[in-house]
């Protein structure tokens, strides 16, 4: 049989009236049709699952498609859904995996430069350590440092600046 939309769409009216033998046609030729959409989307060892799947919601969905419309645009959507639903997952089990390797991460670098921050930081006035803290490694605005700390904008500014040219200074010359 050519799996053509006349050919399909009759097909599909007859499974929805209750014909076993053309709702097995009319899956075997969506199958061959799915295969093919598929195989150039998904990597070969999904395939099949992909294609099942997609069976499974036409299967589900058979009620709702009707026969004053065409068929292959109504399955062509159901598979893209389940490609995308497809790409979601894969895509949420990389994400899983990216923050697994990144809780794996060796702390031991940050702890060294913390206790090296440190060093430096008791080289420095209090007030400018504190505006350093809170605006370059806390990431509060210079306003919200400012209310923090009870200094003025302006005295925050120049607090850190004149904390990271110090630092510059210390650091070069170590």
């Amino acid at each position: 049989m050519k799996a053509d939309e006349l050919s399909l769409a009759r097909l599909m009216v007859m499974a929805q009236a209750g014909d076993k033998q053309a709702y097995c046609t009319l899956l075997n030729e969506c199958q061959v049709w799915l295969r093919r959409y598929f195989g150039r989307r998904v990597a070969p060892g999904q395939l099949d699952d992909l294609v099942q799947d997609t069976l499974f919601a036409l299967h589900h969905k058979l009620a709702t498609w009707d026969s004053t419309r065409a068929f292959m645009p109504w399955l062509a959507a159901i598979a893209r859904y389940r490609w995308v639903d497809h790409l979601r997952k894969i895509y949420r089990a990389d994400e899983i995996e990216l923050a697994v390797d990144l809780a794996e991460v060796d702390e031991e670098p940050a702890i060294a430069a913390r206790i090296s921050l440190e060093r430096l930081f008791a080289q420095l006035p209090d007030a400018q350590v504190r505006a350093i803290e809170l605006v370059k490694i806390e990431g509060l605005s210079v306003s919200e440092a400012s209310r923090a700390c009870g200094q003025s904008e302006s005295l925050i500014k120049v607090n850190i600046h004149r904390g990271l040219k110090r630092l510059t200074a210390l650091i070069e010359k170590a």
